[in-house]
């Protein structure tokens, strides 16, 4: 590629000024624009009114290269809304509460120079996007994404009642309260769901999340079947029937994720006994509807009640930017986005 096409290269950086590290941003920024010769990137910041879609619009419009999100999973989800059918890759500087979908990319968490490099270097993943039909408790429709997780429940209480500024200051801590009002209460919800074609289902259960990705803060495994591009939604049920219960969940969640880690581990976890208060399923499209409705978080977003909702896949419809553990040729600086190798894994 001729000098002039690569200096016509630029990055759109839509971030969150609460949360970032704007000064440290810029200069791992800088650095990339230097070594890859690209154009000066484009700033577009998010506010309190907009979670960042307006923003992704005006950064579309001047056709970048990769569009690049600081922020949590929540800002990514507004921008990947937006940037989904332009074909543009989009690149995930992680500075939210959970970063649940950087942490299941394995992209790096804390360090910015690195997920910058990662940003400008190229290298794209696909991975499938949720689709949420709604209707509320008046049957009003409405349709969103998700990248990461929707859930109803305890997932979804913890997602309306945490503040924002709690969020900021104690991380994950800030969900404490919620949990324990949920857990001393263990109040089930009624519903009934059908996974595809099969069979429409009764049940009762304390929450109900269809993932994307299945691992959570701290290395816990919510879905140990759950991979971002296979095509497949992983349902789990929490059911447990007494608090003592929760306990049990909790040490599942927690086993899971350290057995994962290596492949004898891995085939322990294959080989051991289902938990009763964990209810798995796993499909391309999954409808539900409860007896009241219920509050729904998408990827830490409180969306509001649902009566309804039929969730399905949008197949590797976006395209994320990863670490090129490889090594790069020298030949290979300066490529665009577009024209980097893709990893399908």
């Amino acid at each position: 590629m001729s000098s002039e096409a690569r200096t016509a290269d630029h990055a759109a950086i839509i971030y969150n000024p609460i949360k970032v590290p704007l000064d440290r941003m810029r200069d791992a920024v800088q650095e990339q624009e230097s070594r890859q010769a690209w154009g000066a990137s484009r700033w577009f910041p998010t506010d309190r009114h907009d979670s960042g879609r307006s923003a992704a619009r005006r950064a579309l419009a001047a056709s970048p290269s990769v569009v690049i999100v600081a922020g949590g999973d929540g800002t990514v989800r507004a921008v990947a809304g937006v940037v989904l059918d332009s074909g543009t890759p989009l690149a995930l500087l992680p500075f939210g509460t959970g970063n649940l979908l950087a942490r299941n990319l394995g992209l790096p968490l804390g360090d910015v120079t690195a997920a910058v490099a990662a940003a400008f270097g190229g290298l794209t993943r696909p991975v499938d996007v949720g689709v949420v039909e709604f209707a509320d408790e008046v049957g009003a429709q409405s349709t969103e994404i998700f990248l990461v997780m929707a859930g109803i429940g305890l997932d979804a209480e913890m997602a309306r009642t945490t503040r924002p500024l709690a969020k900021r200051l104690l991380g994950w801590l800030a969900y404490v309260p919620a949990i324990a009002r949920s857990v001393l209460a263990n109040r089930p919800l009624d519903l009934t769901y059908r996974v595809d074609d099969g069979p429409t289902r009764t049940a009762r259960a304390h929450t109900v999340i269809i993932g994307n990705c299945g691992t959570l803060t701290g290395g816990m495994l919510l879905l140990p079947e759950a991979t971002f591009d296979d095509g497949l939604l992983d349902v789990v049920m929490l059911r447990p029937s007494r608090r003592l219960g929760w306990a049990r969940i909790g040490t599942r969640l927690t086993v899971q994720g350290v057995a994962r880690r290596s492949r004898v581990g891995r085939g322990m976890l294959r080989l051991a006994p289902g938990l009763r208060a964990l209810t798995y399923a796993q499909g391309r499209r999954f409808e539900v509807r409860f007896a009241i409705p219920y509050v729904v978080q998408l990827d830490g977003d409180s969306m509001g009640l649902a009566r309804t909702a039929r969730i399905s896949l949008d197949h590797r419809a976006l395209h994320v930017c990863v670490e090129d553990d490889r090594g790069r040729d020298e030949g290979q600086e300066g490529r665009a986005p577009a024209e980097a190798p893709r990893v399908d894994g």
